[in-house]
């Protein structure tokens, strides 16, 4: 029987306040050879290439799936680098880390927050419906249909909103 491997993949909580309220960016997602997923709200996420720094890969996937430019990713600055025995590493720590265990294919995600800037696109080949969601807004979603989420990104957000509460 042949071995299948778990996908890395990395995935942006891109936060902005607004007049003291909290906004997070989310879209609809729409891979085009998927059906069961495609319309479920998602955050910008992809996957991580061979032997891509996961910190490129997130700025790449929120430019391909958002327009926006990634201007700081919260862990970024404490990552830490190595060269040894011909091998270049690199240490970090993510805001959530998601792996699933069954549906879909097997994706491990390591998820960031982070702060962006730019026009949004109104659409790409992966997404549709990108906008920016009030907090309080998204958590009353998360709780009334969370069916409705990318399954891959719900601890996530979950997490999220309850570390703002108390903020």
């Amino acid at each position: 029987m042949k071995e299948i491997f778990a996908k890395p993949a990395a995935g942006a909580i891109i936060e902005k306040t607004v007049n003291d309220r909290k906004y997070i960016l989310i879209q609809d997602r729409n891979k085009g050879n998927e059906t069961v997923e495609t319309g479920m709200i998602e955050i910008p996420a992809g996957k991580v290439r061979e032997y891509e720094n996961i910190f490129d890969a997130l700025r790449r996937e929120v430019s391909e799936e958002t327009g926006l430019k990634v201007v700081e990713i919260e862990g970024e600055e404490e990552k830490i680098v190595s060269f040894d025995t011909g091998y270049e590493t690199i240490s970090y720590m993510p805001f959530c880390s998601t792996q699933n265990l069954s549906g879909g294919y097997s994706i491990i995600l390591q998820t960031f927050i982070c702060h962006a800037e730019g026009e949004l696109l109104k659409k790409t080949n992966e997404t549709s419906n990108i906008r920016w969601a009030l907090l309080s807004d998204l958590e009353a979603m998360l709780i009334a249909k969370p069916e409705k989420f990318y399954p891959m990104h719900i601890n996530a957000l979950r997490k999220y909103i309850a570390n703002n509460h108390t903020q």
